[in-house]
C-alpha cells in the first residue's frame, strides 16, 4: 500500500520505505478492545484509521478520568520511543474501528535513524501534551455545558462521525461528573436542537452551534490535533 493511502495522519505523511520498514500489521478494534493497562509491557504501536480510544487515569476506588483521546491522528504508544517500557495508563477503544500496528522495536529502529518518522512522533507528542493541558485548564475553568461541547466535537472529528454510541455512564466517568449532570446537560444541549440522544446514543444535529456552546479548547485542541504534521515543516521535509 502507498503511504498516501492511509488515513491515519502520521502513517500518511511517511514515504513508501519508512512504512516498509515499520512493518504494519492491520488490525480491528472492538468496543472496550484493551490496548494498554497500568504495569503492562508496551509491545506495539497502534495507528488507528477509524475509531476512537481514551486513554484514562484508574483511581484505587475503581474510578476513572479521561486524560487523553485518540482517533485517526494517533500514535498509541509513542511514549515506548521514549524509553518507557511499561504503560502508565489504560488505553481502551470507546468506537469501534480498525488500523495498524507494529512491533515496538521497529518502531524505536526507524525512530532512532533521525528522520522523519522521529519528528512527526515528536510532533505528535507536543500535540497531546497541548490537548491535556488545554483539557486540564478546561476542566478548571468552563462550565460542564460547554465541557460536554467540547468533548462531543472532539470525539466526532476523531471518529469521523457526528453519531456514536456512548452511555452517560461513560461520559460521566471521562467528564468527572456524575450521571444526574450528565442527564442534565445533554437535555438542554438537545432542547437547543443541538443534539440527539438516548441512553446509549449521541448524534450531534449542529456542529456551529455545538461549537458556539462549547469554550475556545475546542478549536485550540481541534487545531494542534489536525495540523501537527505541518509544524516546523523545515524540520521534517
Amino acid at each position: 500500500m502507498h503511504a498516501n493511502g492511509f488515513r491515519n495522519t502520521l502513517l500518511k505523511a511517511l514515504d513508501e520505505e519508512i512504512i516498509a520498514r515499520l512493518r504494519l500489521q492491520p488490525v480491528k478494534f472492538e468496543v472496550k478492545h484493551e490496548i494498554e493497562y497500568p504495569d503492562d509491557p508496551i509491545s506495539g504501536l497502534y495507528f488507528l484509521e477509524v475509531g476512537m480510544a481514551s486513554m484514562t487515569t484508574t483511581f484505587k476506588d475503581g474510578s476513572q478520568v479521561e486524560v487523553g483521546m485518540f482517533g485517526h491522528e494517533s500514535v498509541i504508544g509513542v511514549s515506548a520511543l521514549m524509553g518507557t517500557r511499561k504503560s502508565l495508563n489504560r488505553v481502551y477503544t470507546q468506537i469501534a474501528g480498525h488500523g495498524y500496528t507494529c512491533q515496538v522495536e521497529a518502531a524505536r529502529r526507524e525512530f532512532r535513524l533521525g528522520g522523519k518518522f522521529q519528528a512527526l512522533a515528536l510532533r505528535y507528542v507536543q500535540s497531546q501534551l497541548i490537548q491535556a493541558m488545554q483539557s486540564a485548564g478546561c476542566n478548571a475553568k468552563h462550565n460542564f455545558e460547554q465541557r460536554l461541547a467540547r468533548w462531543l466535537l472532539i470525539c466526532a472529528d476523531r471518529s469521523h462521525s457526528n453519531t456514536f454510541k456512548i452511555s452517560h455512564k461513560f461520559l460521566a466517568d471521562m467528564l468527572g461528573g456524575g450521571r444526574p449532570t450528565i442527564s442534565t446537560t445533554a437535555g438542554r444541549l438537545k432542547r437547543k436542537g443541538l443534539i440527539e440522544y438516548t441512553r446509549e446514543e449521541i448524534r450531534i444535529l449542529d456542529v456551529p452551534g455545538l461549537t458556539k456552546a462549547s469554550c475556545e479548547c475546542y478549536l485550540i485542541i481541534k487545531d494542534y490535533l489536525d495540523n501537527y504534521t505541518k509544524f516546523d515543516t523545515s524540520t521534517i521535509a
